[in-house]
């Protein structure tokens, strides 16, 4: 059977259409996006090319009342039409699939025109990490709006990995090795991206080899796609991560393992090979020859070799040769080669990274031929410590989201002020602007108010911040406006972190967990709730994602305050009112649950569902089940809760059972007169969580009536305590 599935593969490889080649051209791609998002619409529009160096877009009324929009290419053309729908029709294109675009009945007219040019050359999007938290089972419907959403917000140069593995199948068994040991070296699908980085080998696999097939011909479709919206995507290069195995085939190669990552035991720790290998080399080239062959090539090539793992030698002269020789790999296999790095290595472990070593690193490739993701400016902006990078390009970026964390987190407005002050001040050499979240499953505002900072556009804060409460509401709303300013003002100013609601977390006796720690007065997030459910209604999608985001955030914090008060009770041994608060504790957990039943993506049926439909075969749809339970969940190493998501479901079937355990032995231990024992609560708390990921129960909602109906009463019922 393997032998035919490998035989397919070949064949598919051999046959498969260059869809990267097709080209439509800009006005005819700028079409395209306009039907596929708004159809009825679609003959309301014009698009126009014109002839320029820079990047811009220009928006006006036609004399037979058409919006006529003018730019260089697709992509400009792609922001001036986002800039009509944001100013004028009130609206907010999702990146989800399944959420329609939801238009005015009468296009308004554009009373004189707008002329807008793009601030730098570059606009990046992703992160190693979001095709794993979000992307992992996505089908081509769900990129294909994603993609169109990238274009919306002027990306033109987006993380594009997926599929590689079956580039890397073929480099693996060209050398040597056997069909098995190649599949189990890779991880389980949710796992690639930390494969993928060479933190980890083999977790959770090995992978079906129909995951290579998909996967390639996602890519392509993707591919194709963001091209012909003048994107330049970023595929991988080979950043010296090998499999074990390798060491078979080439016994005298140097090959050393990278040591741990995350708590991960030993055979899950991943092996590098030495850029000085002649054999570096050679995997390089046919690396990118096949992938070339399959996916064509943009010639800008994401390599990351020492991400959060420490190389084999700290010495800046061996750091420098790392660089240098990794680098003329790639020359000599594509002579356009451009290598991006992202720089949280240097962030993560900033004490090893020392500016010796950063700068021998950086010094080891010619000037403009490394570019830089400076990863997290939002906390640390290391083109300040660095020099401006020691003159290599770079671009400024903001993560703003780990774990795909569902919390209300991201200092937005002191990071757009801090983009400011680097786009003044930050050399020539800043180059571009973008974003590296970890997980979509988030309100989106953050990254539209970052990547629209690359365009001329000039609004100030209050003007932005009302313009996106109008089209979330979908029409000027007073009380959403201040409810709107008062999450951008005072509630979005927390530096991004990995974060969460208390409820997500392990329960711990006289303890809660640093991520739920928040830096606001949760009294103004309850005027936040009481500001949005004065909306007339929630038609929009919008709308509904941001009353449920600020509902469990609102609930969840509160949740912590009412968790002390029962630990508290257990010191005491009141029993009465540790009952009382236990009642509370359960009453809270419900209720979010529900609440967060209204929305698809606030629920996990959906996760899910995704993973299980990405297969027809039963016993894969129960493989991909696992993965997708496992990420959010325990994760592996010392990550468990981690990825945490205030999601219908995980709520009700994971997090409240925990709860209920610790309630119960809490409660058991007061009334027996005992101390209460955390090991014994921890180890039933192993074994739960490890057969709630092996379990395929399908989860439940809890959802009853209408959204606004719900939010108002729960509002109704816990005012008075929040105040």
């Amino acid at each position: 059977m393997m032998r035919k599935i490998v035989c397919f593969l070949v064949m598919f490889w051999g046959m498969a259409m260059p869809l990267w080649a097709v080209n439509k051209g800009d006005v005819g791609a700028a079409e395209s996006m306009l039907r596929r998002l708004i159809p009825d619409c679609a003959d309301m529009f014009q698009f126009k090319k014109v002839n320029s160096k820079e990047d811009f877009f220009r928006i006006e009324s036609s004399a037979d009342s058409k919006i006529l929009i003018s730019g260089n290419n697709a992509n400009s053309m792609a922001v001036g039409l986002n800039y009509y729908l944001k100013y004028y029709c009130l609206t907010t294109v999702s990146w989800y699939a399944d959420q329609s675009v939801e238009m005015p009945e009468v296009l308004p007219q554009i009373p004189s025109p707008v002329e807008v040019k793009a601030r730098v050359e570059r606009r990046f999007f992703l992160n190693y990490c979001t095709f794993g938290y979000s992307m992992a089972f996505w089908d081509w419907k769900d990129w294909q709006r994603f993609i169109d959403w990238m274009a919306l917000n002027g990306v033109n140069m987006p993380l594009a990995i997926t599929g590689q593995e079956a580039v890397w199948y073929k480099v693996w068994k060209d050398m040597g090795l056997k069909s098995q040991e190649i599949l189990s070296y890779f991880t389980g699908p949710v796992y690639l991206p930390w494969h993928r980085m060479a933190n980890i080998d083999s977790w959770n696999g090995p992978l079906p080899m129909e995951w290579l097939e998909k996967q390639t011909k996602l890519q392509q479709q993707i591919l194709s796609r963001e091209r012909e919206l003048n994107m330049k995507p970023v595929l991988p290069a080979f950043n010296g991560h090998v499999p074990a195995a390798l060491k078979r085939v080439y016994p005298d190669a140097d090959i050393q393992s990278l040591g741990n990552w995350a708590g991960f035991t030993d055979e899950y720790h991943c092996s590098f090979l030495s850029p000085e290998e002649p054999l570096f080399a050679t995997i390089q080239k046919k690396f990118l020859k096949e992938q070339e062959r399959l996916f064509g090539t943009d010639h800008i090539y994401g390599v990351d070799p020492f991400n959060e793992v420490e190389p084999p030698s700290w010495e800046p002269d061996y750091l420098k040769k790392v660089s240098s020789n990794l680098y003329h790999t790639l020359l000599n296999a594509d002579s356009k080669a451009e290598w991006l790095q992202m720089t949280w290595m240097f962030y993560f472990d900033k004490k090893k990274w020392t500016t010796p070593r950063v700068e021998a690193f950086l010094k080891g490739v010619p000037v403009n031929r490394l570019s830089l993701l400076d990863y997290h400016c939002e906390k640390v902006e290391l083109w300040k410590e660095t020099d401006c990078f020691y003159g290599q390009p770079y671009i400024w970026c903001y993560l703003g989201n780990f774990g795909g964390n569902t919390s209300l987190v991201g200092s937005v407005k002191d990071s757009g002020d801090r983009l400011e002050k680097a786009l003044s001040e930050g050399g020539n050499n800043l180059k571009g602007i973008g974003s590296t979240l970890e997980g979509l499953d988030v309100i989106q505002f953050p990254y539209e108010y970052i990547l629209e900072k690359a365009w001329s556009i000039g609004k100030d804060n209050q003007t932005w911040v009302n313009a996106l409460a109008d089209r979330h509401a979908g029409e000027v709303s007073q009380p959403v406006r201040e409810a709107w300013n008062l999450l951008f003002n005072d509630i979005y100013v927390q530096v991004s972190k990995t974060a969460g609601i208390l409820p997500n977390y392990r329960p711990v006796m006289g303890s809660n967990c640093d991520n739920v720690n928040i830096e606001y007065c949760n009294k103004k997030l309850l005027q936040v709730w009481e500001g949005l459910l004065q909306a007339s209604d929630l038609k929009r999608d919008a709308l509904q994602l941001d009353v449920i985001s600020v509902g469990r955030q609102l609930l969840g914090n509160y949740f912590l305050t009412v968790k002390n008060e029962f630990d508290r009770m257990y010191k005491t041994g009141d029993l009465l009112a540790l009952r009382m608060r236990a009642l509370e504790m359960r009453e809270i957990l419900n209720d979010i649950d529900k609440l967060t039943s209204f929305h698809n993506y606030t629920s996990l049926h959906k996760w899910i569902d995704m993973a299980r439909m990405y297969s027809d075969d039963e016993a894969i749809q129960d493989y991909y089940e696992k993965n997708a339970r496992s990420l959010i969940t325990t994760w592996g190493g010392i990550l468990n809760d981690y990825a945490s998501r205030t999601w219908a479901g995980l709520i009700g079937g994971y997090y409240s059972v925990r709860w209920e355990m610790y309630i119960d032995a809490v409660v058991r231990s007061v009334e027996n007169g005992q101390e209460f024992n955390q090991k014994i609560l921890d180890d039933a708390l192993d074994k739960f969580e490890s057969d709630w990921v092996d379990s395929k129960t399908k989860p439940e909602r809890k959802m009853e009536g209408e959204l606004q109906a719900f939010a108002r009463y729960l509002l109704s019922k816990y005012e008075t305590r929040l105040r």
